[in-house]
């Protein structure tokens, strides 16, 4: 408990640092919607991880009609994401994202429908989604990596690389 306490405060503060409209610690918390949605994702993962699915889908679904940020039960999420205006934000059930990651809105970090089992992109720390861009399928994209907006992303990202367009490609290879 202790401990999801510290990583509250983390969250409030690096949001606090990274937000120039950000004026104080409690605005963020009472505020903003990621804070809320990420607290209510901890709670909806414990349930999800004690097998209490329908409990766990409720209480993310009442997040989701609160927010505009849907977050299912079962991903996993690192310390400091920030979800900048967060309307239509949707992260997959088997998402991982790593710590101090910034996803804009419109982001969906989802699977192509044909996968089982891990079929949601796992996401390194340090990583920038812009808005409206969409990750699909059992991907990694690497630390420090950058997706620019509105790129669609069906392959791995390497570590530190700025992924644009559609389907994405790395921007230091030459387009035709």
């Amino acid at each position: 408990m202790l401990q999801r306490l510290k990583d509250l405060h983390y969250n409030v503060t690096r949001t606090l640092n990274n937000d120039p409209a950000a004026h104080s610690k409690l605005e963020v918390l009472l505020l903003y919607p990621h804070i809320k949605a990420l607290i209510i994702h901890r709670i909806s993962h414990v349930l999800y991880r004690h097998h209490l699915y329908f409990l766990a889908r409720l209480n993310s679904n009442l997040a989701r009609n609160w927010t505009g940020i849907e977050i299912h039960p079962g991903a996993t999420i690192g310390r400091g994401l920030i979800i900048d205006h967060g309307v239509g934000v949707v992260i997959g059930e088997t998402a991982q994202i790593g710590d101090d990651c910034h996803i804009y809105h419109g982001v969906t970090l989802g699977g192509t429908g044909k996968q089982h089992a891990k079929r949601h992109p796992t996401i390194g720390n340090r990583v920038m989604i812009g808005a409206g861009a969409k990750c699909l399928g059992n991907i990694v994209i690497g630390d420090d990596a950058k997706i620019g907006a509105n790129a669609v992303v069906i392959t791995d990202v390497p570590q530190g690389a700025t992924y644009i367009g559609l389907a994405a490609k790395d921007k230091r290879e030459k387009h035709r």
